[in-house]
């Protein structure tokens, strides 16, 4: 899996677009791919952030949390 590419790209990014900049014209600017454009400044502006999001860790105890306790009662029978 590839890392996440730098706040500071990010964040000038995103400047440019705010700044008047197309999000092609950013992304041609700064040699990252449109959709990486689009998806930055999307987070940008709904949710006020410009770094990456976690990547990997766990994905799953989550559904099995939401089963503990038929778990548990099945194991006890």
């Amino acid at each position: 899996m590839a890392s996440a590419l730098s706040v500071d790209l990010r964040e000038r990014v995103v400047a440019a677009i705010e700044a008047g900049a197309s999000r092609r014209e950013a992304a041609r600017r700064f040699e990252i791919s449109p959709a990486s454009a689009v998806r930055w400044h999307g987070a940008f502006v709904q949710e006020g952030r410009t770094q990456a999001k976690p990547m990997g860790g766990d994905q799953r105890s989550h559904t099995i949390e939401a089963q503990a306790d038929l778990i548990r009662q099945t194991y006890e029978e």
